[in-house]
């Protein structure tokens, strides 16, 4: 048994008005099947998405605090006036520069409308595959706890461990990164940014709901009430959602 992850899942007060943004800033299409935003490759809704990790923009009548997320997305570029060229396009779309205490470094911090912090990155080869997400990044304490966790609870490969950071992919070898980079920072408020998770056909979800508590996960009561996923916590607390097949 295991999982895959299948989407970034955003809160938003102006859930479409975000999703719009993310779907420009990607070069894919904003989808509206329900009373979310799913943002994923242009040519027709396909989910989940094979290869790339979509973009769930979840409209939520709170708004963001100024806590920096503990998740944030990293993007990818091919040249460095690709990066220029990005940089500006994102800002005319929205976005605004961020300071997250990075000082001068080779990529470029912003946010989005709602003050959600990513990264344009300079150029690596690491991720000339990727697509245009490059990473979903995760602040942690504890990278080497987060790859026994997080490489037990889904089905990607484990590419890196050290005391700085852990890397995940898919075993394909496709699609972005899954990075847990050791912060000083730990968490004070609710994460605006998760990842959520989807049993494979056939798969039994609560077998699976089962599996990540015994691995370490708790249950999370955001009032969500009564719904079809289960949304828990991994051991340093980072949120995140199961799915019910489709």
């Amino acid at each position: 048994m295991a999982l895959r992850p299948v989407q970034v899942n955003v809160k938003a007060v102006d859930g479409a008005a975000v999703g719009r943004f993310w779907a420009e800033a990607l070069g894919w299409s904003a989808y509206s099947p329900g009373v979310t935003t799913y943002v994923g490759p242009a040519g027709g809704l396909v989910w989940p998405d094979p290869v790339e990790l979509g973009i769930d923009v979840v409209p939520v009548p709170e708004p963001r605090t100024a806590t920096k997320n503990r998740l944030h997305l990293d993007l990818a570029t091919t040249s460095v006036s690709h990066q220029a060229e990005l940089v500006a396009r994102l800002k005319t779309l929205g976005a605004t520069p961020a300071d997250v205490g990075q000082g001068d470094v080779p990529w470029t911090v912003l946010a989005d409308p709602e003050g959600n912090e990513f990264c344009v990155l300079e150029p690596r080869e690491v991720y000339r595959d990727t697509g245009p997400i490059a990473a979903v990044v995760v602040d942690c304490v504890d990278p080497r706890a987060m790859a026994r966790f997080w490489g037990a609870a889904i089905d990607w490969t484990v590419h890196e461990v050290t005391d700085g950071q852990a890397v995940l992919r898919s075993r394909e070898g496709t699609g972005p990164y899954l990075e847990f980079l050791r912060t000083l920072d730990v968490k004070t408020v609710p994460d605006r940014v998760h990842l959520d998770l989807l049993p494979y056909p056939g798969d039994d979800k609560a077998a699976e709901v089962a599996r990540l508590r015994a691995l370490g996960a708790t249950d999370l009561d955001l009032g969500q009430g009564d719904v079809p996923w289960t949304c828990l916590s991994d051991p340093e607390g980072h949120e995140f959602c199961v799915l019910a097949p489709s």
